[in-house]
């Protein structure tokens, strides 16, 4: 049977036409005021689409539409609304530049909406919002991924508390994304050699304000089902649908920009799995540009960005060598590479024939420019990735730091972003850059700032009820259990919010290891306290999701059914009613496996104060006045200790610190030591933990000097490149001669602070010249270790070369008293080098 398809769109009325384009647009996923114009479509239709703008105006009645067509109140806040829709879309931005040249920027994954449902957690929610904050920035950026046909899985529990998955449909002619087409109208297609197939991907676009999502679809009829189902679901199937999944995004989605006419001229990966993408572009180089292997490389390492999430070695995606050799060829077509050198780009090991492919190892070693997402998180990349810059000190391995952010009027409530206009002033929503905003938090008074919470609370309550009794009736509940979902929680009590990922490092269940103090904790009926906890475990994840069995069992009990609740198939849409209404925001991983997480930043700016672990940004963020640390930031050889240790202090500050402190009122009924630390929280971490913030850095550190090395390295037929892979070749070969034949010898004399040392130092290069070279005097105080702290880094200057020997001398000041070291290296120098630190390139005095 032939199934002729089509697409009905609805007949909308000429006055109502702009919601056809605000349904369109995601812009409207952070301004509450034009989520309401559909709202006030139909309520209870609003909620059957599942909030889901495109697919509600195909669900509007014909009479409906032409009621609200002639209707002066509906039609007077759709035009405000779409006339400050068209004013955001062509104001004046931050970045005031315009180009072709684009910052390409991938990621497997996008939290954008409720309405889009193409992410699993946190790095596809971080990955949404720099898309918004781009659009808010006017930065010259796109974004491309995968259009997963059935998003990540649905989760639901079964009668014991198991979780259980579904894997229910997207209908994208539904849904906020529309098909790229071609200049004659047809649909916009690329294709990739994938293994022995040939796949076929079409592109769609999402609209974020002005940023545009690229998003690459394998379901269509040109593909075998084999095929087809590549794009399928997010983070599923075997290691070989990862890899196919990978070589889709990374150089397809490369090809599908160059499609639609637009130059990647950098490429930011949003961790490894987009890793592939710079082999495209190096192959492009070769086959288009006549570019040997090494000058593309060079070309395309200054113009390359890597932001890496994962603080555990087992979490980076690795392949198996079997596997990689056969998707080998169609991953380098073009290239005159050998599978032993095209392996040693993923390898920590280059010479080491059974390790497995590592995609993280291959963004590092071809960007210029990596970076984690907190402090903490950067000291443990530097020490993980150490190896692939041997005799580096981990410290100084390439790895910077961009804290997270989060965007700010997307996870705000909109009854918070009513309260902070009217005191902030028009330049909260007009300049998201203006960050010293938030120091007028003090205008707002303690009354209206309690009441805004209450009001948020109130909304949190009583969604959790709805849902639970949807959970409820789901699960086939008896009808004495469907009326439980009406009575459980209080708005006027102590809430406990613990939401994410249920991995096992994350301890969802710390606070259950003491069963008998958390119940006195939540029988309190002078401070009653109350949790919520939401979150899924991975399909393959059995402890993780046995942390959520055990809690649910304990819900169980009669006394505290009403004081515990899980919310299941956590989202975007749960999550923004837990952050603006819980009073605690709890977070509890084992420290330092949490790189950056971002849901207690979206608690902080809502006035939810945050108990947590120093672990990820909040070992950045946290201080007396706007929350608690559960220890001083210890690190434990044995875990079953850190658990027991750990859980002990959290009750401790639950029971002495934090419930009483909520419940110290006033005669007027206010907390308000509480309320002077939820102003805190916002004025503190607010401004610190914005992504526009973030993005402002990545800018300005990455992307603004990451362009301008794309216009430098492509003049002049790629002069520069090349010029820098003839200096490569000779590194290559000369580097071995070098040898430290004299360091620097301190006087026999006695030293003081402020005086001055003059030392130098004999190198012998070889081959090499002097300016092919930077001499170093590295220096500072010594360890007991034996290594030097903080050591600072003096270049020494060349003065002559005899005997071909070439004698470098510097003058460093007496700063400090006490036991004090020095060391010379050897470092390569080019004015074409972006990094100055090239792997396996340093020589020791």
């Amino acid at each position: 049977m032939k199934i002729i398809t089509y697409t009905v769109d609805p007949t909308i009325p000429e006055p109502l036409q702009p919601l056809k384009e605000l349904a369109g647009n995601l812009w409207l996923s952070w301004n509450f005021d034009a989520v309401m114009l559909f709202m006030r479509l139909d309520y209870e239709l609003w909620m059957e689409s599942h909030q889901n703008p495109a697919r509600l105006l195909g669900m509007i009645s014909q009479e409906r539409y032409e009621e609200l067509a002639v209707d002066d109140s509906y039609l007077a806040a759709l035009n405000r609304v779409y006339e400050r829709f068209i004013q955001y879309r062509n104001a004046d931005t931050w970045y005031p530049e315009t180009s072709s040249d684009m910052v390409a920027y991938f990621s497997m994954e996008y939290g954008l909406d409720v309405s889009l449902p193409i992410y699993s957690g946190g790095l596809g929610v971080l990955s949404g919002d720099h898309l918004k904050t781009s659009s808010d920035l006017g930065l010259p950026l796109v974004a491309v991924g995968l259009l997963y046909q059935q998003g990540y899985f649905q989760q639901y529990l079964n009668a014991d508390g198991y979780q259980q998955e579904s894997y229910p449909e997207n209908d994208w002619y539904n849904m906020p994304v529309s098909v790229c087409r071609s200049a004659d109208d047809e649909p916009l297609k690329i294709s990739v050699q994938i293994g022995e197939s040939l796949v076929v991907a079409q592109i769609w676009e999402v609209k974020i304000g002005r940023t545009s999502l690229y998003l690459l679809d394998t379901n269509i009829g040109e593909n075998s089902s084999e095929n087809r189902a590549i794009t399928s679901s997010l983070y599923g199937g075997t290691a070989e649908t990862r890899i196919r999944q990978e070589i889709l995004l990374g150089i397809g989605g490369i090809r599908a920009l160059r499609a639609l006419g637009v130059n990647p001229a950098v490429a930011h990966m949003n961790e490894g799995h987009s890793a592939f993408l710079a082999i495209e572009r190096i192959r492009e180089l070769v086959k288009l540009h006549r570019l040997s292997l090494q000058e593309a490389i060079e070309a395309v390492k200054p113009t390359s960005i890597f932001t890496t999430h994962t603080p555990v070695p087992a979490g980076n995606e690795r392949f198996a060598p079997d596997l990689m050799q056969k998707y080998f060829h169609c991953i380098v077509d073009g290239l005159d590479i050998s599978f032993h050198d095209f392996m040693a780009l993923g390898r920590e090991n280059p010479s080491d024939d059974l390790e497995h492919f590592c995609m993280t190892v291959l963004a590092l070693r071809l960007s210029a420019y990596g970076n984690a997402v907190s402090e903490l998180h950067g000291e443990v990349s530097r020490d993980m990735w150490k190896n692939l810059w041997p005799k580096l000190p981990a410290d100084e391995v390439p790895i910077q730091s961009v804290t997270n952010g989060v965007h700010i009027r997307t996870w705000l409530s909109h009854d918070m972003i009513e309260l902070l206009d009217r005191f902030f002033g028009p330049r909260f929503s007009d300049d998201p850059t203006y960050l010293e905003i938030w120091n007028r938090i003090d205008r707002v008074s303690d009354e209206e700032l309690w009441r805004t919470h209450e009001r948020r609370k109130e909304r949190l309550v009583a969604f959790t009820r709805e849902r639970l009794y949807h959970q409820y009736q789901h699960r086939g509940a008896p009808l004495n259990q469907l009326r439980l979902a009406g009575e459980v929680l209080s708005p006027y009590a102590f809430t406990i919010s613990f939401a994410r990922r249920f991995a096992t490092y994350k301890r969802a269940t710390l606070l259950f290891r003491d069963k008998e103090r958390l119940y006195k904790l939540l029988t309190n009926t002078d401070a009653p306290v109350q949790i919520i906890f939401s979150g899924k475990a991975h399909p393959h994840d059995v402890p993780g999701k046995n942390l959520i069995k055990d809690i649910f069992h304990f819900a169980q009990h009669p006394e505290i059914r009403r004081k515990i609740v899980f919310l299941e198939n956590y989202d975007m849409g749960i999550a923004k009613y837990l952050v603006s209404g819980s009073d605690l925001w709890l977070n509890t991983p084992r420290r330092p496996m949490e790189a950056s997480g971002t849901s207690g930043m979206k608690a902080a700016i809502n006035g939810v104060l945050n108990c947590s672990i120093l672990d990820g940004w909040w070992a950045e963020g946290y201080h007396p006045s706007v929350g608690w640390a559960i220890g001083s930031g210890e690190f434990y050889e044995d875990e079953e200790e850190q658990d027991e240790v750990e859980s002990k202090l959290l009750y401790e500050l639950l029971e002495r610190e934090i419930v009483p402190r909520y419940y110290d009122r006033g005669r007027d009924a206010l907390p308000r030591e509480w309320i002077a630390m939820m102003k805190a929280s916002m004025q503190r971490l607010g401004p610190r933990f914005a992504s526009h913030r973030m993005l402002m850095e990545y800018t300005d550190r990455f992307y603004t000097p990451a362009l301008a090395h794309a216009r430098r390295v492509t003049e002049n037929d790629f002069a520069a490149a090349r010029e820098l892979a003839e200096y490569t070749a000779r590194l290559t070969v000369g580097w071995q001669d070098i040898s430290v034949v004299e360091t620097p010898r301190v006087p026999d004399r006695q030293l003081g602070v402020g005086g001055k040392l003059e030392l130098r130092a004999g190198v012998r290069l070889g081959r090499l010249k002097p300016e092919d070279v930077a001499v170093e005097l590295t220096h500072g105080p010594m360890r007991s270790s034996g290594t030097i702290d903080g050591a600072e880094c003096t270049t020494m200057r060349h003065v002559t070369t005899s005997d071909g020997v070439s004698l470098f001398t510097t003058e460093i000041e007496l700063t400090r008293a006490g036991r004090q070291g020095m060391a010379v290296r050897v470092l390569p120098s080019h004015p074409g080098l972006v990094q100055r630190f090239v792997p396996g390139y340093v020589v020791w005095g």
